[in-house]
């Protein structure tokens, strides 16, 4: 049966029929009593949105060849030439963490500087034609950001620097993305909080991720993930999430790239300064004054030394230097301050929960048993706890204090916080028979007793 409406008029040139025409022109606002004919007219002008520093990335120029970038400063610089067999591991390492600085990857105003970028790319590129796996940590979201949203200074405002940091990520990866692609390689960025290092399912799934970016040839690009990290929940800066990313990677050494050669005394634009030129232990940091951040980063030299001491905690060797210097750095490592690693290095847990893991509570101890645990490291008994803090369940990490007050170190407990509460105090042969494990045990409980020699 044939329909009764009227058939519409299709013009197969436009896929379009009167009806959509006359839609269109209704919504623009505009009257006619015919087909239309021409180009139309916008029925309100198109607003113009004033000159913002908008970032365009640039094309990609294919590379034609692979080699370091020649250092940028005077090769009599105290800062050039340091042989070491620490400096030699770092040279040959098969994975290696490197950390690059806000002010290494922008210019004055906050933007992204492409050439930077490129530089960087590729001495890594280099690297990686050696046969080294290599995950770089880069900073530069907030900053990147700055500059698109006209802000003058680093925000210090949570909700303005999130916004900054939703800006610039985008910015930052296109950027590292165009870079590596001259070499016809792939980035994947990783975004973490401390949460997610805190955790150790998620830790593992970081962790996961990362091998298997590098394992399909990828770039992996690890940031702090500041649109959705809170002020309490924080790394505090790139430094220390590239220490821990190193222990989660179970990298052979960390390259910290910023704006300073290497570690001095002082002031480097002090005349008296001295350049360090190796760190064993604390007693080659004596006397050390280190500085905070600059306009664009939040780290410093003394976040640095903090980020390497921790990074040698945990086994792995660090060179510390100027983004200048990245050539030399990634290739002999004769250049900047090696920071050696600790011979007693602590077990993968026992890192994690010092420096990485979230805590659910508090324990606080007398002085006998913060003896027990930290000088004859025995477990953690009942007896030795004088008061708890915190709702906790069985198998959570929580903080060991002393009766002052201060962090001795962490533990996974063996009970919940309401058993624990009645145990306080209580020898174990006056407890029942199950309630006789320690509260914690010693394999699960790891101590800051020798971060003097951090």
């Amino acid at each position: 049966m044939a329909s009764s409406k009227h058939p519409r008029n299709t013009d197969p040139a436009s896929h379009q029929t009167d009806g959509d025409r006359a839609f269109d022109s209704a919504a623009l606002g505009l009257a006619h009593s015919g087909p239309l004919e021409g180009p139309i007219e916008p029925a309100y002008p198109v607003p113009s949105y004033g000159v913002r520093p908008i970032h365009r990335p640039g094309p990609v120029i294919p590379a034609t060849t692979i080699e370091f970038p020649e250092p940028a400063v005077d090769p009599e610089d105290p800062a050039m030439g340091h042989s070491s067999t620490v400096r030699q591991d770092i040279a040959r390492a098969r994975r290696l963490v490197v950390k690059i600085g806000s002010s290494s990857l922008t210019d004055e105003d906050g933007l992204v500087n492409p050439d930077r970028i490129d530089i960087i790319a590729d001495a890594l590129e280099a690297r990686m034609d050696r046969g080294t796996d290599l995950i770089v940590v880069s900073s530069g979201a907030v900053a990147c950001g700055m500059g698109p949203l006209e802000l003058s200074q680093r925000p210090t405002d949570l909700a303005t620097k999130q916004a900054a940091a939703s800006v610039g990520q985008v910015l930052l990866a296109q950027e590292w993305a165009r870079s590596f692609a001259r070499y016809g390689r792939t980035i994947g960025q990783v975004l973490l909080t401390a949460s997610d290092a805190g955790r150790r399912d998620r830790a593992r799934n970081a962790q996961r991720t990362i091998d298997r970016l590098r394992q399909l040839g990828a770039v992996p690009i690890v940031n702090e993930n500041d649109t959705v990290a809170t002020s309490e929940m924080r790394f505090g800066d790139n430094d220390r999430l590239a220490a821990l990313v190193s222990h989660l990677a179970f990298a052979d050494a960390l390259v910290l790239l910023s704006d300073v050669d290497g570690l001095y005394d002082r002031n480097p634009a002090e005349p008296d300064a001295n350049f360090i030129p190796e760190v064993r232990g604390a007693k080659d940091l004596r006397g050390v004054v280190a500085g905070d951040g600059g306009r664009l980063g939040t780290g410093g030299m003394a976040a640095k030394v903090s980020a390497a001491r921790l990074a040698s905690r945990a086994g792995v060797p660090v060179l510390l230097t100027s983004t200048e210097n990245v050539g030399a750095a990634l290739d002999a490592a004769n250049v900047g301050t090696a920071f050696w690693p600790q011979e007693d290095r602590l077990s993968a847990w026992k890192f994690w929960v010092l420096y990485a893991a979230s805590s659910e509570g508090r324990l606080h101890l007398d002085a006998g048993a913060v003896e027990a645990v930290t000088r004859k490291h025995r477990s953690l008994l009942p007896v030795g706890i004088t008061a708890i803090e915190g709702k906790f369940t069985q198998g959570k990490i929580v903080d060991i204090v002393d009766p002052e007050g201060k962090l001795v170190g962490r533990g996974e407990v063996n009970y919940d916080s309401e058993m624990l509460e009645g145990m306080i105090g209580k020898s174990t042969a006056d407890l029942p028979d199950i309630a006789k494990r320690p509260a914690v045990h010693t394999d699960y409980l790891s101590t800051y007793s020798n971060r003097h020699r951090l």
